[in-house]
């Protein structure tokens, strides 16, 4: 093992070496640290990629058995609300047979060699609803080894036989001489013994905690108060620091007078770094006043100055050309040729902003040592420890990141940049380190910084024989590329297409024969990012509705179209068949103004189907019931599977009914929650979650709930008025004599 994590008293913890047990020092306090890294190098590559479980274990996450029976999992992942702290100490704790009640958890160091996410290779980050999955089989041998370790050692002091001792509840009992210990008391001696690289992992018959609804960890803390965010980070000597940036994207700063900024009471210092100008204060609010104060002159030569608007017909003039082709199969153009009908659709989607609940904040210290401590929601570790170490002119192991909790992300605290932490180092660096800094943005900050979903256009053309079967389909998408250009790049990015672009449309599981999908890579000024589900977020819109106009025109029933087409995708038609079923989808009735519309996506290995009841009147509809099954494999913790599904939905809807990023003459015109308003509680639809029982590896579950909702209401609006809207947001002003 490499690293283990701090202690409570936040000493660094001593390193040791790669055979993968902790003695020494740790044995004599009575803990145990045990850990596996699962190579990716060494993965056998399926089509689904790599086989996770035939990798060989390695030092990687860590299970803490303290003396008082304490059981600490160490996290590597980021936990911004979606509960996988508990789902990864679920995994480990099974195998353990810990007690649940003495189970706790701790946000792992920056380490990529010990703590790197193996599903995106040699980076420690969180994405992609990736946690539980490359966690898997990691966790369960890091608690099952953790497991015979306890009971070689009792066997070793009891003279009895290993096979003879059983665990349970974080009790080593031998029955036959009716010893038994607890964890904590057997801790330093198992602690002495060498990690057994291939431990006996349990049956899922065997399992105690996973499959079961166990209590969150963090739900006591977050409810009382104790929890701590970044944004609740006091260290002493600190001040505050807001920015001021640059109205169009692209823009720099020309001049500044800081004179009056200084001559608010309480600000400290006004400096100039490469994304505007900062304003140290003592407080939050000073440092508000002193930037409201500033008089800058910005260099707009650069910036991104369009409209919306201009933007978007640009993108339609550039779908009428060729583009780069992600997915082909078969001759689209002489199936549509020769179609008994042709059908054409065009959809747009507009940026979109994160939003989430705590706004980007982040606070870095310079130690006496010239070392530097950064407190903040870390997703992903890796890039940020590297461009922050680059930016104050030290080696990484000069910078230390303290992971914590995070009030939300949707994807916007994982830049390939990362953004506002390299803005932190930025004033530190100018300001010489003086005093610990926080930055903070403000909810205007936040939500007008850039980095949004990208806007997009698709366009659409398709035939169908006499009998309603597809004879071709011939599909164009232009979007800005988050891939291109970023660190990732020659990860994601193949022949020019950002795999991110076309997930869930250049691999679409319905058996199409004729098939071509065409993508640009839209130049434009505007900083775009992956949001709660990437590329999906369109894609799944766009296939879902158009896929339910071929099956009206066919006059065949939209779920049996839908499951005629998926006769090669089994799991993703057995969850469409399970939210049928529950949402009474035969029985349904054909009463105007009412309908149920269904859709059906896979993304990051899941497979989810919902089914959408809604009303409607005039240009107002009512979200009445969303009926769901999820296919995610093993359900660790079948409530947070719900609860993430519940919050998909409540996440997604406004963007669905309302939400836009508009850009007038390139300023963003949405500020607040007021012009880009979130889901209310009054608007929130009954949501019935279902999860198929499945014995396959998990998957995530954080991101896949969000593409399926906007299909299945869109096409419930056709199935309720034969009115047909397919551009988000719903343009529900165009509802016509409802």
């Amino acid at each position: 093992m490499l690293t283990i994590g701090r202690s409570k008293t936040g000493a660094r913890a001593p390193r040791v070496s790669r055979r993968g047990f902790l003695g020494g020092a740790a044995a004599a306090t009575g803990a145990i640290v045990i850990g596996f890294r699962l190579d990716p190098k060494g993965a056998a590559y399926a089509a689904g990629g790599p086989d996770l479980s035939k990798v060989k274990a390695m030092p990687n996450a860590f299970v803490r058995i303290a003396s008082d029976d304490t059981v600490t999992v160490i996290v590597k992942h980021l936990d911004m609300g979606q509960g996988n702290t508990t789902g990864l100490a679920t995994i480990l704790a099974d195998e353990l047979d810990a007690d649940w009640s003495r189970v706790r958890t701790e946000f792992a160091p920056a380490d990529a060699a010990l703590y790197n996410n193996t599903l995106m290779g040699p980076v420690q980050g969180t994405g992609g609803s990736t946690a539980i999955a490359n966690s898997w089989f990691q966790l369960r041998k890091a608690g099952a080894a953790a497991r015979e370790m306890l009971v070689a050692a009792a066997a070793y002091q009891w003279k009895v036989p290993v096979a003879e001792i059983s665990v349970e509840q974080g009790v080593v009992r031998h029955a036959a001489s009716k010893r038994e210990a607890r964890f904590g008391a057997l801790a330093a001696s198992a602690a002495t013994l060498p990690v057994p690289q291939e431990p006996r992992l349990k049956e899922p018959g065997e399992w105690r905690l996973i499959g079961q609804r166990v209590p969150r960890l963090d739900s006591v803390a977050k409810t009382d108060g104790s929890a701590i965010y970044s944004l609740d980070i006091r260290r002493p000597g600190q001040v505050t620091a807001v920015v001021a940036h640059a109205p169009r994207f692209g823009g720099a700063v020309k001049s500044v007078d800081d004179t009056a900024a200084r001559a608010v009471k309480g600000v400290l210092d006004v400096v100039t770094i490469p994304t505007g100008v900062a304003v140290i204060a003592k407080d939050t609010w000073t440092a508000m006043k002193g930037r409201d104060a500033l008089k800058v002159t910005w260099d707009d030569g650069a910036a991104e100055a369009r409209s919306s608007e201009a933007i978007l017909a640009e993108y339609r003039e550039t779908a009428r050309r060729p583009g780069l082709v992600a997915s082909e199969r078969g001759d689209p153009e002489a199936g549509i040729k020769g179609a008994a009908k042709v059908l054409e659709a065009e959809f747009s989607f507009p940026y979109l902003a994160h939003a989430a609940m705590e706004p980007l904040n982040a606070t870095i210290e310079r130690a006496s040592d010239g070392t530097y401590d950064v407190y903040a929601g870390c997703q992903l570790q890796t890039v940020e420890q590297a461009v922050i170490a680059a930016i104050l002119g030290v080696t990484t192991d000069k910078v230390r990141l303290h992971t914590l909790w995070a009030g939300g992300s949707f994807g916007r605290r994982a830049t390939p940049g990362a953004d506002y932490l390299a803005e932190a180092a930025a004033i530190v660096k100018a300001t010489g380190g003086k005093a610990p800094v926080h930055l903070v943005w403000t909810r205007e900050d936040d939500m007008t910084g850039g980095y949004y979903r990208p806007t997009v256009y698709h366009k659409l053309r398709a035939g169908l024989d006499a009998k309603g079967a597809i004879t071709g389909w011939q599909h164009v998408m232009v979007g800005k590329s988050i891939m291109i250009g970023s660190p990732f790049e020659a990860m994601i990015v193949k022949n020019g297409i950002d795999g991110t672009t076309v997930e869930g449309a250049s691999d679409t599981p319905y058996a199409l024969a004729a098939y071509r999908f065409e993508v640009h890579n839209a130049r434009e000024g505007v900083p775009v990012l992956w949001w709660r589900s990437v590329g999906h977020t369109h894609t799944a819109q766009v296939m879902e509705v158009f896929i339910d106009e071929l099956a009206h025109a066919a006059n065949v029933d939209p779920l049996a179209y839908r499951l005629a087409l998926l006769n090669q995708a089994p799991r993703l038609s057995a969850a469409l068949k399970l939210a049928a079923e529950k949402a009474n989808w035969a029985e349904r009735t054909r009463e105007k103004g009412h309908g149920l519309g269904v859709s059906a996506h896979e993304s990051f290995g899941s497979y989810v189907a919902m089914v959408a009841d809604v009303s409607v009147q005039e240009a107002s509809v009512k979200v009445n019931r969303i009926v769901a099954a999820v296919d995610v494999g093993i359900a660790v913790n079948p409530d947070i599977i719900r609860a993430q599904v519940e919050g998909a939905v409540g996440f997604a809807l406004s963007s669905v009914l309302r939400n836009r990023i508009t850009l007038k003459d390139g300023v963003v015109q949405e500020r607040n929650f007021d012009s880009y308003e979130p889901t209310r509680m009054s608007e929130m639809p009954v949501v019935e979650v279902h999860i198929v029982p499945s014995q396959a590896a998990p998957t995530g579950i954080g991101e896949p709930g969000v593409p399926v909702l906007a299909p299945a209401i869109s096409n419930a609006i056709f199935a309720a008025t034969g009115q047909r809207l397919r551009s988000l947001p719903l343009d529900l002003a165009s509802l016509r004599g409802v």
